[in-house]
């Protein structure tokens, strides 16, 4: 599809990359913010949006838990985009040369081997592509950044060294949300279902929620909990599970969740990603 898709950061981050691999027929929009770029799509500024959710190290992305129930969109697609660091230097820069590393506090603990391997004093920036961006500006040689090639490329910076990430496994899941939801046959195979809901405040309530996904034999891959209004007491749930709404096992669960729950809100269905599938999602 054509048009416009919204991301958090600026261009060469991660996000950005997430977007260009998903949709490369689609114009990029850099936003400041997670609610920037919530209120562009709800603006119709940009088609989707690209939004983090959680990543394999670093675990959940809080803000788009707090942010998405509340943005009147829609979940259409999952995107998973693999993080590989690269070490990005000034034009003619060495690794002999490097003394700092810059880059976002997170990205700095991914890379602790390289760091240490040539004795590189961390310094936290903003973001990722960030780095990049003042590194090329400075041109200073000591100066080097841990972002993605695509900052490499857009910054005309140089790699020093790529993949200096330490877990090979260094992943990120994204939802690509839209004003409309997508609709699918209940009998499409190999569909994410997410979903909110707010259980009753009576002893064992969220236990006996779930007893139905198991029950109904439901594979539930994402379970979240955050508080609603800085209280304590009011706690809203966030819920990936395999299927669609309609299919006769997941419907008896929401069923039962909902007999359970103040509050039961599906924010989208949609086909499975690749990357998903290839490590056994989706398995009957």
């Amino acid at each position: 599809m054509s048009g416009v898709i919204a991301f958090q950061g600026i261009p060469g981050a991660y996000s950005d990359l997430a977007c260009r691999a998903a949709y490369p027929e689609m114009r990029t929009l850099p936003c400041l913010s997670f609610p920037v770029a919530i209120e562009a799509v709800r603006e119709a500024r940009a088609d989707l949006g690209m939004l983090p959710c959680e990543n394999s190290l670093a675990g959940r992305v809080s803000d788009i838990h707090a942010l998405l129930p509340d943005s009147k969109l829609f979940i259409i697609a999952e995107q998973f985009q693999r993080v590989e660091h690269c070490l990005l230097g000034v034009p003619g820069a060495t690794l002999s040369d490097i003394r700092r590393a810059h880059s976002h506090s997170v990205a700095l603990g991914q890379v602790r081997r390289i760091m240490a391997e040539l004795n590189l004093a961390p310094v936290v920036e903003a973001d990722t592509a960030g780095s990049a961006q003042l590194v090329a500006q400075w041109g200073n040689k000591e100066d080097a950044a841990i972002a993605s090639s695509l900052a490499a490329e857009i910054y005309g910076l140089q790699i020093l060294r790529a993949n200096v990430e330490d877990a090979a496994h260094n992943t990120t899941r994204f939802y690509v949300v839209s004003r409309r939801p997508v609709i699918l046959d209940p009998a499409t195979p190999k569909l994410m279902t997410t979903f909110i809901f707010r259980v009753r405040n009576v002893p064992a309530a969220l236990y006996k929620a779930l007893g139905g996904f198991a029950t109904n034999g439901v594979n539930m891959t994402k379970l979240e909990s955050y508080m609603l209004g800085g209280q304590f007491a009011a706690t809203q749930f966030l819920c990936d599970v395999e299927g669609h709404p309609e299919q006769p096992a997941l419907r008896r669960a929401l069923e039962e969740l909902s007999f359970f729950s103040t509050e039961v809100r599906v924010l989208g269905v949609y086909p499975m990603a690749e990357f998903r599938l290839a490590q056994g999602g989706g398995d009957d």
